[in-house]
């Protein structure tokens, strides 16, 4: 059989690098070609090629990745940032590769989280209680305010002193306490939920560090998760972010339309929702039984060395067949 090409975006994340370690692992005849802002990333040794590319909101952007769908026979685009799923989603008509991604719509109320608030306040879903900055009414004694867009819990600010310092790019969420929970949801192309998988996690500088497996919630995560499919529009894999507070209330603050950053445990854990993604969308299969190896577990995010001995410069090291090792 021949082989197949996959194209991978933001290789320099977390994100995108588990989605390639993942496919790799599937040993299945597929050359993957990988994309990032950057010439040079920790993902470049597990592609075939990779290409530099601009920024998703840039003007060329589309027409960059058309040209490397279209050099390369792409055959599947699978985005691993939100701005991307957003772009990618909307001009998908004119790109010659199938895109791995919710609906335009869905997606870019998934990625303002207020409007991600109107629409499940409107849909009667469950949602952290949110207020813009000019709108706010001072009712809650704890907020938090963060970037609408934002992502990577970057520029949040629990408590502020002065809520005029923000514009209405921003937005305030009532603080809730508790454990925070990431659940992966797979939605297949007959628009049913696969299965979910769910973990308490610990963050560093925005990137989940620790997990442990907690499937405690959920029968109301998959009843919350049962109500956004029914929204419309979504596709494959996304997230949901909730808080459990002490009374075992589910409250989530946050949904995003893609693969999320710990695939790589949930696909060793048996939730192999890149897996999926391929049986469905690359080979026209249908996805595999969901079987979660283990109801306890806990993993820890390390760092790894890979090591190109005999290079001098970056420029040479832009597929798997650089000379390198891992350590």
């Amino acid at each position: 059989m021949d082989s197949k090409t996959v194209l991978v975006t933001g290789i320099g994340g977390n994100v995108g690098q588990g989605i390639l370690r993942n496919i790799r692992s599937l040993e299945r005849n597929i050359k993957l070609i990988g994309t990032d802002i950057s010439a040079f990333t920790a993902g470049n040794h597990l592609c075939d090629k990779t290409f530099q590319v601009p920024y998703s909101y840039e003007e060329n952007y589309i027409r960059v990745i058309q040209k490397i769908v279209d050099e390369n026979k792409v055959a599947l685009i699978i985005p691993s940032t939100d701005y991307e799923i957003y772009y990618l989603s909307l001009y998908k008509q004119e790109i010659k590769a199938q895109v791995l991604s919710c609906d335009n719509k869905i997606a870019a109320q998934f990625l303002d989280k207020y409007l991600t608030f109107k629409l499940f306040k409107n849909s009667e879903i469950p949602f952290a209680k949110s207020w813009l900055p000019s709108e706010y009414d001072n009712t809650e004694s704890q907020i938090i305010v963060k970037p609408r867009k934002g992502r990577g819990s970057r520029g949040i600010t629990v408590n502020p002193k002065n809520i005029s310092d923000y514009t209405d790019d921003y937005m305030i969420q009532k603080l809730h306490l508790g454990i925070e929970i990431t659940t992966a949801v797979y939605v297949t192309k007959k628009n049913k939920i696969h299965g979910i998988c769910s973990m308490e996690r610990k963050l560093d500088n925005g990137t989940t560090s620790q997990v442990i497996f907690n499937n405690s919630y959920d029968a109301k995560l998959m009843k919350i998760a049962s109500k956004i499919v029914d929204l419309g529009g979504v596709r494959g894999s996304f997230n949901i972010q909730s808080i459990v507070d002490v009374k075992g209330e589910v409250t989530p603050f946050e949904i995003n339309a893609r693969i999320s950053g710990t695939n790589s445990i949930r696909h060793a854990l048996g939730f192999q929702d890149v897996k999926y993604s391929i049986q469905e969308y690359l080979f026209d299969e249908q996805p595999a039984k969901l079987t979660i190896k283990n109801t306890k577990a806990i993993a820890v995010r390390v760092l790894m060395d890979v090591i190109y001995p005999e290079a001098s410069t970056f420029e040479e090291l832009n597929n798997r067949d650089s000379k390198h090792f891992i350590y």
